[in-house]
């Protein structure tokens, strides 16, 4: 699947034992980030959003794509830093926290598809792809219609709920490659931060066109690939180095020229910046960019932000149920709706308000494989609140 199909987030909440100084963006004295958390909370609500109603504008107003990317290369880029953070075991820690949730999903998807609905690959070829499906190195093979459209489900809705996969091809792709990125970063920061926004000048215009899904792969990563590297530059500081007016400065260059070039290259959606390859990674550099200069350093949400504490640590808990199971769920919430007699006119809106419980039943019911792939004792439902009464003396 190409990047114009769907958004996504990050696998792994910031670790409870992180932290450097304010450069960096983590607080001092081991906390957690809770900007980073929010952000990270923020683009999953913004990603579910955006596949309930289909606005266009969203990816202008949040870009949640490359937000997510840039938070997982600075938490990728802090546990290389660390001491005893080899590159082997970095990589290993989150691709082991990867595949299992995958895998349950894989599970019930597989199984409604082969039981349900005869289902099967076509060739060596189409098996071979299969592996995907319990590491993803490149997009599974799935049927784009399956059924028929007078059934209760619509014909397209396995394209649309096994699309976010591609997804995790595009996170493997940059842990894997973290360690040789990080590394090139602290030889020549400047050339390595901007040449994935070179890269996409290439492979995202059509100048050069691979073809397939490597060429979805090679588009994605490098028009993502700026972001990422973002992270490992707020991480280690070096972008607070830099004086804030030159950032921005330079920043709102590059969202402009984004903004352009999506003015003369729109597609059937119009400013749809998923569509947009170019414009996607000038808009979402730049965007984070000024994100991450003006980044607190919280180790709780201030104010009025408080009371979503809890939603907020349960959807950093749970980022990897939330984005694998969602897309299908929502698929679910139309013929749902038909049979509650909701009518066209609230169909959107009901969808998503059905969305949430559906949700809130999936994580419960599957949730608690991202515990036992992190190691950490199972939790039904991680909102922090037991955690914090028991630190009140």
């Amino acid at each position: 699947m190409s990047t114009g199909t769907t958004d996504a987030t990050p696998f792994e909440a910031p670790p409870a034992d992180s932290g450097t100084g304010p450069s960096g963006g983590a607080p001092r004295g081991g906390g957690r980030d809770r900007y980073l958390d929010l952000l990270r909370a923020l683009a999953l609500l913004r990603v579910m959003v955006y596949h309930v109603f289909g606005w266009a504008w969203l990816t202008v107003l949040f870009p949640s794509m490359g937000v997510m990317f840039a938070l997982a290369g600075a938490l990728t880029a802090r546990s290389l830093q660390r001491p005893g953070g080899s590159a082997r075991t970095v990589v290993g820690s989150r691709v082991r926290r990867l595949l299992p949730p995958l895998w349950a999903f894989s599970a019930v998807l597989l199984g409604v598809l082969f039981l349900g609905f005869g289902w099967r690959p076509e060739g060596a070829w189409g098996w071979a792809g299969m592996l995907d499906y319990l590491v993803p190195v490149g997009a599974p093979p799935y049927p784009e219609q399956v059924g028929s459209e007078s059934g209760l489900l619509d014909a397209t809705w396995v394209m649309e709920g096994a699309g976010p996969l591609w997804y995790l091809r595009a996170y493997l792709w940059f842990v894997v490659a973290s360690p040789l990125l990080l590394r090139l970063f602290r030889r020549a920061p400047w050339p390595t931060l901007l040449a994935p926004l070179a890269l996409t000048g290439v492979f995202g215009t059509g100048l050069v066109a691979i073809p397939g899904e490597t060429g979805e792969a090679v588009k994605d990563f490098c028009v993502y690939g700026g972001c990422w590297i973002l992270g490992f530059a707020h991480e280690n500081g070096a972008l607070a180095r830099v004086p804030r007016y030159v950032s921005v400065s330079a920043a709102s260059t590059l969202m402009a020229l984004g903004l352009w070039w999506a003015s003369g290259h729109q597609g059937e959606d119009r400013w749809d910046l998923n569509d947009i390859a170019p414009a996607q990674a000038l808009w979402s550099f730049g965007f984070v960019v000024v994100l991450l200069v003006y980044a607190p350093v919280w180790t709780e949400l201030p104010g009025r932000l408080r009371r979503w504490d809890g939603l907020v640590t349960l959807a950093n808990n749970r980022a990897v149920t939330v984005y694998l199971w969602h897309n299908l769920l929502i698929t679910l919430t139309f013929p749902l709706l038909g049979l509650l007699g909701v009518g066209d006119a609230w169909s959107l809106p009901g969808s998503f308000l059905l969305l949430l419980p559906l949700l809130a039943l999936t994580v419960l019911a599957f949730g608690w494989v991202e515990d036992v792939a992190a190691g950490r004792r199972v939790r039904p439902w991680p909102t922090g609140r037991t955690r914090r009464r028991s630190a009140v003396p």
